[in-house]
């Protein structure tokens, strides 16, 4: 099965309400016709990839073809969700950018140890936003061939290997 562009919905792990709404609007500005679903905290990003609780119709919370992870959230930081989506088979092969205000170094290598597919620095600017974010269409959207998500997790419920 494979997804159309557009219809490639795109999972936002951000807790800040004022990065959330600027994120809204860069993705709005450049034209990114995908769907977003944002989520508060790693729990809530494990809920809905789960398909637990409120996010138990996959018609209106269909698995993401990408996931943009902040790192300090609470309940479940982003390193937590990263280990938690790459020890499971259903979800490993999802494509996760983490996408944080944090430029440690530290984070930037213990991120790419857990398995993270890219680390980017939320710009302050929303200009450089709104470019960041047409980055992220044009490579993870366009240009990257997504994993079937959704195939790989029938085959393992029916005990396939992916």
């Amino acid at each position: 099965m494979s997804v159309m562009v557009e219809e490639s919905v795109i999972l936002i792990a951000e807790d800040n309400e004022n990065d959330a709404a600027m994120m809204r609007r860069a993705f709005q500005r450049a034209n990114f016709l995908n769907p977003l679903h944002i989520v508060e905290n790693g729990d809530e990003v494990i809920a809905y990839l789960k398909g637990e609780g409120k996010y138990s119709s996959r018609e209106e919370y269909p698995l993401p073809s990408l996931l943009l992870l902040d790192l300090k959230m609470p309940r479940c930081n982003g390193f937590e969700v990263l280990q938690w989506v790459r020890r499971h088979p259903t979800l490993n092969s999802l494509r996760i950018v983490v996408l944080t205000s944090s430029d440690e170094i530290r984070d930037v290598n213990r991120a790419y140890q857990l398995g993270a597919n890219s680390f980017l620095v939320k710009p302050i600017d929303f200009t450089e936003f709104v470019r960041m974010t047409e980055a992220l269409k044009g490579y993870w959207i366009w240009l990257s061939k997504t994993p079937d998500v959704v195939r790989q997790q029938r085959e393992v419920k029916r005990g396939k290997a992916p």
